[in-house]
């Protein structure tokens, strides 16, 4: 009898630009446990380049801390940073921020029993270099299509924020109040943007603990802590 040597089976490795849907995206990605970001948008496979600290480092750190002072004083609302959300089979982004109600206290995500976020966060950040970016093209018509609420853009090369609202299926554009940003998703959660551009936090954490002592955030902490 001839003994015909057995083939080992491999996953491909991800690889920029590969279309896959979201099971063969997660096989792979799963098969590669060194790699530390790679994201599935619409289809398509994005590996990004190794991060500059000015251009989004230090822009992501700002945005984190601010959004940690609100998280923190927000029982029933999470925070993390570049979790995989599976949004749907061509979408598996890891974005730079998400801040989600939690599902006990009604929000419209879940952790998976393998620890990701299933479904639309409430809110999604992204640090992005400009407005060329695939952030305000293909992730936006992504996260506006599953549900997202509300978005937001920070082009840092450009020198300004974006920030979106889900209005009958489109985002629209949060108006100011007096220079300032109010969540219409998350109560209390106030931004500067001036002030955060200009990369003055003390202002920028000043305006959210304004923000955070305001009535609209005792109720919704109150909201949150009731039996949905």
């Amino acid at each position: 009898m001839v003994k015909i040597p057995s083939q080992r089976l491999t996953v491909p490795p991800l690889e920029n630009g590969d279309r896959l849907n979201r099971y063969e995206f997660e096989r792979r990605y799963n098969a590669m446990p060194n790699l530390k970001k790679a994201e599935l948008i619409e289809g398509i496979v994005y590996m990004p380049a190794a991060l500059r600290f000015k251009s989004h480092g230090e822009p992501h750190g700002w945005i984190m801390t601010w959004l940690g002072v609100y998280q923190a004083a927000t029982p029933g609302v999470a925070l993390g940073v570049e979790p995989t959300v599976w949004l749907d089979l061509d979408n598996a982004p890891q974005p730079d921020a998400v801040l989600l109600i939690n599902p006990a206290a009604g929000g419209q995500a879940r952790i998976s029993e393998d620890d990701y976020v299933e479904g639309a966060p409430e809110l999604i950040v992204e640090i992005a270099a400009s407005s060329a970016a695939i952030d305000l093209h293909a992730k936006k018509n992504a996260y506006r299509r599953n549900g997202v609420k509300e978005y937001i853009v920070w082009q840092v090369l450009d020198q300004k924020l974006s920030w979106f609202y889900l209005e009958a299926g489109e985002y629209l554009d949060l108006p100011y109040d007096h220079g300032i940003l109010r969540s219409q998703v998350f109560p209390g959660l106030w931004l500067e943007v001036a002030e955060l551009l200009a990369g003055n936090m003390q202002r920028v954490l000043a305006v959210v603990q304004e923000g955070l002592q305001s009535a609209e955030h005792a109720a919704f902490v109150k909201k949150l802590g009731s039996p949905q």
